[in-house]
C-alpha cells in the first residue's frame, strides 16, 4: 500500500529526461540537455519546463506539435543542431507564451511562414545557409527578430547569382522584393499552362474537323463506282 502510495504522490510531469539535467532557475524550472548527442526532441521533458536547452545536438527536424505539453515554456535554444525541416505546426501549444527561440547555426533552408509568424517570441535565425525567397522576406518584415542577429541572415543561395553572400537585410534595403518576383513567375506559369491547354483544344478540334471531312470523302468516293438504282421507264 505504501509503494502504490508513492506511485500516486509521483509528480510525472516534472519528471526529468535521461539524458538532461533538471535544475531551478528564479524558481523556475530548467531543463539542460545540451551537448548529449541527440538526434531527435526527447518526449519525456517536463510539463512545468519554462527553460529547454537543446542545443548542440545531432537533431534534424523539429515535427508538428513537438512542444505542444509544455504550456509553460518561455525560452527555447535550438541553436548549433543539424536541423534541416522545421513542420508548420512545430511550434504549437507554445506560440502564445514563448519569449525566445534561437534557430541559429542550424541547416535551414527553408521554413513555413506560418511556423514563425504565429509566434510572439523574439527568434535567432542567423547562421543557417538560407534560400532567399518571399517566405524569408515575410518572417524578416514581420516577425520578432533579435536585432543583434539580422545582419547575420545571409542569402546562401537566391534567384539571382549577385545576392547570394549579402545579407537578406541588405538586400531588402537595395529595394529587391523577392514576393514580386514570386508572384510574376506565378503569373507566367499559369500563363504558359493555359496557353498550353487551349493549343491542345485547338489541336483536337482541328484533327477532328480533318478526321471528319476524311471520313465523309472516302464515303463519296466509295458511292461513286455504284451502279444507280434508279429505275428508267422505257
Amino acid at each position: 500500500q505504501a509503494f502504490f502510495c508513492l506511485l500516486l504522490c509521483i509528480p510525472w510531469g516534472s519528471s526529468c529526461p535521461p539524458s538532461c539535467q533538471c535544475t531551478e532557475r528564479a524558481g523556475a524550472k530548467a531543463v539542460l540537455c545540451s551537448s548529449r548527442h541527440l538526434e531527435e526532441i526527447p518526449e519525456d521533458i517536463p510539463r512545468d519546463a519554462v527553460f529547454l536547452k537543446l542545443d548542440a545536438n545531432s537533431i534534424t527536424r523539429i515535427p508538428s506539435n513537438a512542444f505542444r505539453h509544455l504550456s509553460h515554456l518561455e525560452e527555447l535554444d535550438l541553436s548549433r543542431n543539424a536541423i534541416e525541416k522545421i513542420d508548420q505546426a512545430a511550434f504549437k501549444g507554445v506560440a502564445a507564451g514563448l519569449r525566445t527561440l534561437d534557430l541559429s547555426s542550424n541547416r535551414i533552408r527553408s521554413i513555413p511562414k506560418e511556423a514563425l509568424l504565429a509566434l510572439n517570441a523574439k527568434l535567432r535565425l542567423a547562421n543557417n545557409p538560407w534560400h532567399c525567397e518571399c517566405a524569408l522576406q515575410e518572417v524578416l518584415w514581420e516577425a520578432r527578430l533579435d536585432p543583434d542577429s539580422v545582419q547575420d541572415i545571409t542569402c546562401h543561395t537566391a534567384p539571382r547569382e549577385e545576392y547570394v553572400g549579402k545579407p537578406l537585410l541588405q538586400v531588402l534595403d537595395a529595394g529587391v522584393n523577392f514576393c514580386s518576383v514570386h508572384q510574376r513567375t506565378t503569373d507566367v506559369a499559369m500563363f504558359i499552362t493555359m496557353f498550353g491547354w487551349f493549343a491542345m483544344v485547338i489541336v483536337y478540334i482541328i484533327c477532328y474537323v480533318r478526321h471528319n471531312r476524311d471520313d465523309t470523302c472516302k464515303h463519296v468516293d466509295y458511292l461513286k463506282p455504284l451502279p444507280s438504282t434508279q429505275v428508267h421507264a422505257e
